[in-house]
């Protein structure tokens, strides 16, 4: 492994450790100093404590100090970052704030306002109150700490956006995957943990439309009463089904790279400010969503979802289905795939045979210590073809029933170029883009203002920040 360690180990603390940092600004743990101070061009007295200074960022000494409990704070483990290492991340990230700058990386107010907003109200959740929180950070009042936070939510943006820009520019062909596979020594190649790949069958109890008619009925009762002067929130409160929603009134802010269903996308970007939908159905049951605000790209909304009621007779009848499409498999009258094709009620996967997709990854594999518990616990003890007995499962007052199989086993082993490809793929990308983010350094140090002063001149640091 010491190959892949060495060609892959800066990559991986790249990414890593760069989250890490990134994670650990969001919540200061003390008082000192803002860690980040614009400096004016026409600024020429020496600030007290200054470090090292990157076009127009400055870092202090006590922003490495900062940054090694705010590290500890999260549970990592410092003990083998020295303050040249911390020093050349932070001056890494002032690079990036600065560049994208340069490159008029769009970074709105809107965005940082709601990040802002996010932040808040998690702070406010773990400390009680706002007013906690202001305290929390010494600060005078909550204008004076909104001010504070923003200027660092505003840097953390731009250095992130930054490297997205970086990194997403990189692609990498079969060609390259491949040499780079070559390149590892027999002796060194990566080992891979326990996998398996699974597929299932869905069936949906049915909902009558006359079942749904009520839904929609209530809904546009809804609808009225609050264009009449109800409260929207109020009525999310008392009768929305989303779990998620339900208890804060049916909030959600959301832009179009937010992960909800099409159609729910689809109502809520057409919607105009304080305007309230027709009932809609999504794979969740049907929705009203009412907009309060449209900032930019951002639509803040409230809505409500009912479910239909499913009748014991639907329970039944589905329940049947599963029963006899798990009978004609297990007499071999139909494969599992063919099963998922033509009778699961999924569209999702029985294009492919009911094969599930590894969210995390895309790939067909899930790694089995990094498997999801709940789907862990229905196929750990499956054996490879071996059909589960039909699983009820209840997903937001959703029920359907479930067969589900292990269509292949992949024991421990040595990676295999045929077999792995998609995570030497993988490895092989980020080689590539850390060898890209190192070229990029290389060319935006030499035509940036870069000085570093006192005992951090004797550092040797992975970019040439010296400019020797």
């Amino acid at each position: 492994m010491r190959f892949i360690n060495n060609k892959i180990a800066l990559t991986f603390f790249l990414l890593v450790f760069s989250s890490a940092i990134t994670n650990a600004q969001e919540i200061i743990k003390d008082s000192a100093v803002v860690a980040t101070k614009k400096i004016q061009s026409n600024q020429k007295q020496k600030i007290d404590g200054v470090i090292a200074t990157i076009g127009d960022y400055i870092i202090l000494d006590s922003d490495i100090d900062k940054s090694y409990l705010e590290l500890s704070s999260q549970g990592n483990s410092v003990k083998d970052i020295t303050r040249c290492q911390m020093l050349g991340k932070l001056m890494e990230d002032k690079l990036y704030a600065h560049q994208a700058v340069q490159d008029s990386v769009k970074v709105t107010d809107s965005e940082i306002k709601g990040m802002m907003d996010d932040r808040l109200n998690y702070m406010t959740e773990q400390l009680g109150s706002l007013e906690k929180v202001v305290k929390y950070y010494k600060k005078n009042n909550e204008e004076e700490f909104r001010t504070y936070f923003f200027d660092i939510l505003k840097e953390q943006k731009l250095t992130s956006e930054m490297q997205k820009k970086i990194v997403d520019e990189v692609e990498i062909t079969p060609e390259e995957v491949r040499n780079f596979f070559k390149k590892i020594p027999t002796a060194e190649l990566p080992l891979f943990g326990a996998e398996m790949e699974v597929a299932q069958i869905i069936v949906t109890p049915k909902v009558s439309d006359a079942d749904k008619q009520l839904v929609i009925d209530k809904l546009n009762g809804f609808k009225k009463e609050c264009q009449e002067g109800a409260s929207f929130a109020t009525k999310a409160v008392l009768y929305s089904q989303d779990p998620g929603s339900s208890t804060n009134g049916g909030y959600y802010k959301m832009n179009r790279r937010t992960p909800f269903v099409k159609e729910f996308k689809d109502v809520a970007f057409s919607l105009a400010e304080g305007e309230i939908s027709a009932p809609f159905e999504t794979s969740f049951g049907f929705h009203i969503i009412y907009v309060e605000k449209i900032k930019g790209q951002e639509v803040e909304l409230r809505h409500i979802l009912l479910t239909p009621s499913v009748t014991e007779a639907s329970m039944k009848e589905a329940k049947e289905k599963i029963e006899l499409i798990r009978k004609k498999i297990e007499s071999k009258e139909v494969t599992f795939a063919e099963a998922a094709r033509s009778m699961s009620d999924e569209k999702e996967t029985k294009v492919n045979g009911g094969a599930l997709i590894n969210p995390k990854t895309q790939d067909t594999r899930f790694e089995l210590t990094k498997m999801d518990p709940s789907l862990y616990s229905q196929v750990s003890n499956l054996k490879e073809g071996e059909v589960s007995l039909p699983l009820l499962e209840d997903e937001q007052g959703k029920k359907k029933y479930k067969l589900i199989t292990v269509t292949n086993r992949i024991d421990e082993h040595t990676a295999d170029y045929a077999k792995d490809y998609i995570k030497i793929k993988e490895l092989a990308l980020k080689e590539k883009q850390i060898k890209t983010i190192g070229k990029w350094f290389d060319e935006k140090i030499k035509g940036t203002y870069v000085k570093v002063i006192g005992e951090y001149r004797d550092c040797a640091f992975t970019n040439n920040w010296l400019k020797k």
